[in-house]
């Protein structure tokens, strides 16, 4: 995680949420008020997301094993998942039934001073995490567009990070707002309104993190930009003269497998089409260094042929794949 930028990010946001967690159950302690509560509640869930981002990336560093012989890189995936769950349970519920609850008994809110600071040093705070989230997602982003680096980053720490430090500097201003409002008007309910929109703002984005967490959990092929490198490697033109047909598997945010059925020349010997696989892999890996696992299956390519052996890997139970791997 340290060569995506995505462990100095949760570090950042785990300081400022322990920090601001604290600081918004003292407000609420002296306050009542709900917003403060949801509010403490909601940082205190996301320091626990962040201790979960760390044990995954901490877990998906283990070494293959017979049992899991392609390793454990989706570890971080699954523990990501488990965040965009407690998100919404912990976070997005317990704030709706708390607004709820005070929008049906509404108080006022006393020492005021005590939320309005406390909602002023956590902006501070956050806006310090999120910027570090967005500076160490900068370099991974590239000419993306921010919707796209969530929806097709293949590490999913820093869009975790980021949807997390984005909704409560989102949620803060609702706080300090419903607050604001229950200070201005004397009532209570503009409290209770603003803990419900902060509810309502934390489903949303916990929606999404379990959209598209899911989506890397299933298996995730490579990003078209690694597909092209790849299929360009592959192909040279003389011993490989083209990709029957091929397939990409994310095993990890960091580990790629690549498997592919390539033509090669019917008069080559044994000893020229393993040479020739070799010299693919080898292609394979300099241009893509996570393709880690490979497998290439030679055969004669044949127009008939290669449509039918796409069709077939597409449909389950359909004939085996004799692959040797290199």
């Amino acid at each position: 995680m340290s060569a995506s930028g995505g462990t100095k990010a949760i570090v950042a946001a785990l300081a400022a949420n322990l920090a601001i967690a604290a600081s918004k159950f003292v407000a609420f302690a002296f306050s009542g008020s709900s917003s403060m509560l949801a509010e403490g509640v909601h940082s205190l869930a996301d320091s626990g997301n962040q201790a979960l981002l760390l044990v995954g990336g901490k877990k998906a560093q283990r070494e293959a094993t017979p049992q899991h012989p392609f390793g454990y890189g989706r570890e971080r995936y699954i523990y990501a998942f488990l965040v965009s769950i407690i998100l919404f349970s912990v976070g997005g519920m317990f704030a709706l039934y708390e607004g709820y609850e005070k929008i049906k008994h509404p108080h006022e809110i006393e020492h005021w001073y005590w939320p309005v600071g406390v909602l002023v040093f956590a902006i501070i705070a956050e806006a310090f995490s999120f910027r570090t989230a967005i500076k160490e997602s900068n370099g991974l982003r590239g000419q993306k567009s921010w919707k796209e680096f969530v929806r097709h980053a293949k590490a999913p720490e820093l869009p975790v990070v980021l949807l997390e430090d984005f909704g409560a500097l989102v949620g803060l201003v609702l706080a300090l707002g419903g607050v604001g409002l229950a200070l201005i008007t004397g009532d209570g309910v503009w409290d209770g309104i603003g803990t419900v929109c902060i509810g309502i703002l934390l489903v949303l984005i916990a929606f999404v993190l379990a959209v598209e967490t899911k989506s890397l959990l299933l298996g995730e092929a490579a990003g078209v930009e690694d597909v092209t490198k790849i299929e360009a490697a592959i192909v040279d033109g003389d011993t490989v003269p083209r990709i029957i047909h091929m397939r990409t598997l994310h095993l990890g945010p960091e580990e790629l497998l690549v498997a592919a059925k390539i033509a090669v020349r019917h008069e080559d010997t044994a000893a020229e089409v393993a040479a020739a696989i070799d010299a693919a892999e080898a292609r394979i890996r300099e241009a893509v260094p996570i393709a880690r696992v490979i497998y290439l299956e030679p055969d004669i390519y044949s127009e008939t042929e290669a449509a039918k052996g796409a069709d077939r890997e597409a449909t389950p139970g359909g004939p085996a794949q004799h692959s040797s791997e290199h």
